[in-house]
């Protein structure tokens, strides 16, 4: 397994969404962190300071949408990469760059696409050491 030390924060409100990303994340080299809502996600980012967000935009609460635009508003992650994760056709047509967010994967997650976006963004957002 190769370490590659980017962090990842993933949202979602169904337990069972977060042990399989953290599962496939992790078995790439990746640390992962898991909040259960749009609350608990802000509130870890400080601690986290993750170099991509991965998050639901179906939940109760803070939806993805609206800890989309609240972490934009913190110049510390500014450019941190946002991708949105959604089951719902609706939403897959909405204009997500406006909320402040750099992409979608559609659910049931294709795990290729999901690697591919997540080495292409960490790779362009490497931490600085």
């Amino acid at each position: 397994m190769l370490l590659n030390n980017h962090r990842i924060l993933v949202v979602d409100d169904i337990a069972d969404n977060l042990v399989l990303l953290q599962t496939v994340l992790e078995s790439e080299g990746y640390i992962v962190e898991t909040a259960q809502s749009g609350k608990a996600a802000l509130d870890r980012l400080e601690q986290i300071n993750p170099d991509i967000l991965l998050l639901d935009i179906m939940m109760p609460g803070l939806n993805g949408y609206e800890v989309t635009r609240q972490v934009r508003q913190h110049e510390k992650f500014a450019s941190m990469p946002i991708v949105l994760l959604t089951a719902h056709d609706e939403f897959f047509q909405k204009p997500y760059r406006e909320v402040g967010a750099n992409d979608l994967i559609r659910k049931p997650i294709d795990f290729d696409e999901l690697l591919d976006k997540v080495a292409n963004y960490t790779q362009s957002h490497s931490r600085v050491a």
